[in-house]
């Protein structure tokens, strides 16, 4: 067992251990992200003692977030440390780049300032030209952030917590010291002599990192010594897990995937476990969006019982499904469509004067009615500009020709028959005056389909605006 008073000691190794394994150095290169505080200044001046024999640059990044009347001094402090070391003999040089970060009413700051914080490093590194960056993160900041990630109920990847090594926006990122415990930086700076600045905001209560930190971290520790350590192990552990489940989706959605979206009588054979696990990595990481657990557990149940369903994804879009396929639809969720419920609040008839192509909106409807030119041997009708067109709800009764030649039909065996699924059924049936022109997830009619060399020939499109 260390010494406390040598715990500084096993840190330098830590970081010959970590860019050892790597290709840290091969450009020449390092950079170190610094804040200015305890930890990050100790990975600074330990990079650079390792940098030196080398004769490796240390691109020293620093992030002037804006958000501490005390940043300007923050940027100051490391300025100083880094000429410093300058002075001692090393190569290293100094970047910062300011943000200007505005939280809107609501906003996590710590959650906007970590993202700002990432790009603006990743944009030093890259214009530095190094293909490494060091961050400070520690043992105990691991424990921190399952804890964290736990009590928001988060799955295997959130509680997988901070990887030792990651590879995104084309750069290294290195956690060399997440083994190694607060403690040991502690010894670090007090053996160096080091001057890092304290930040005020990490007494801030509002936080929930400093909560765990400052009130229940002491107690957990006097309770169980280890937990620190024993929860890093249990992180290692969710780790190889999470590797595994993503390896396990990958296998499971090349057998389910068709060209819409995911074949679910193929998916749902898989058993909930592993059906909600293909959701979720298909969902987050191929299509890039946020899932519920929740939602997961819904779709999981209700597949099997839904031949039509769709499901609100928040903002980002919705899933919907439809002959045994799910698929994702960006945007908002379409209307209900008429016929379907919710058309009390559609207005019986509305007129609208069609003006020529383009784009006509529709607020009543919450869509926009566009007139198209017809491509070549495509059917169409004769449209003039100026002409004033009567827009409906479905009332039944309706008859719809497909075709030429072909019988009219009610609408609903019109749908049936070209397996229209009823999220594309939504919008106003288009009349002049008591013919049918056009019909959502149908299109025009057959019986107004304009003669050969006729002009002012255009077909009709609906696209919905809003929620509804």
């Amino acid at each position: 067992m260390t010494d406390p008073d040598d715990a500084w000691s096993v840190l330098p190794h830590a970081l010959d251990l970590a860019l050892g394994e790597g290709e840290g150095d091969a450009c020449g290169r390092l950079a170190v992200a610094c804040s200015g505080g305890r930890d990050s200044m100790a990975l600074l001046h330990a990079a650079t003692c390792w940098a030196r024999p080398r004769g490796i640059e240390v691109h020293a990044l620093h992030v002037h977030h804006g958000l501490s009347p005390h940043a300007d001094e923050w940027a100051e402090v490391v300025a100083a440390c880094c000429a410093d070391l300058r002075a001692a003999g090393a190569v290293v040089v100094h970047h910062v780049r300011r943000l200007a970060l505005r939280p809107a009413r609501g906003e996590s700051v710590e959650a906007m300032a970590r993202s700002a914080r990432y790009q603006a490093l990743t944009r030093m590194a890259l214009e530095s030209a190094c293909s490494t960056v060091l961050l400070a993160h520690h043992r105990d900041d691991q424990a921190e952030t399952f804890l964290l990630q736990a009590l928001r109920g988060a799955g295997v990847a959130g509680l997988a917590a901070m990887p030792a090594s990651a590879h995104r926006g084309g750069l290294r990122w290195l956690r060399p010291w997440l083994a190694r415990p607060r403690a040991a930086i502690e010894a670090y700076v007090g053996r160096h002599h080091l001057c890092p600045v304290d930040d005020d905001s990490n007494t801030d209560l509002r936080l929930a990192r400093n909560r765990l930190r400052l009130q229940v971290m002491p107690v957990l520790r006097e309770a169980f010594a280890q937990a620190p350590a024993v929860l890093g192990e249990t992180v290692s552990r969710l780790q190889d897990a999470r590797v595994c489940l993503e390896a396990l989706a990958g296998i499971d959605l090349d057998r389910v995937r068709v060209d819409a979206g995911l074949a679910t009588p193929a998916l749902l054979v898989l058993g909930p476990s592993r059906a909600r696990n293909a959701l979720l990595h298909w969902l987050r990481d191929e299509l890039g969006v946020a899932v519920s657990t929740r939602l997961l557990q819904r779709l999981a149940e209700e597949l099997a019982h839904a031949p039509e369903g769709r499901w609100s994804v928040g903002e980002a879009g919705w899933l919907h499904h439809h002959r045994g396929v799910l698929a994702w639809r960006p945007g908002p969720v379409d209307p209900v469509p008429a016929g379907t419920g919710g058309a009390e609040d559609r207005p019986e008839a509305l007129a609208l004067q069609i003006t020529g192509l383009g784009e006509h909106a529709v607020p009543a409807w919450a869509g926009v009615l566009s007139v198209c030119p017809v491509a070549e041997g495509e059917p169409g009708l004769v449209l003039c500009p100026g002409e004033v067109l009567t827009l409906k709800p479905r009332a039944g009764g309706e008859q719809f020709q497909r075709a030429p030649q072909t019988p009219p039909r009610a609408l609903k065996k019109q749908f049936q028959f070209l397996a229209v699924p009823v999220w594309a059924r939504g919008g106003p049936l288009v009349w002049r005056g008591a013919q049918l022109l056009w019909v959502p997830g149908l299109g025009l009619d057959a019986r107004c389909h304009a003669p050969p060399g006729a002009a002012s020939v255009v077909t009709l499109a609906w696209h919905s605006v809003t929620n509804g």
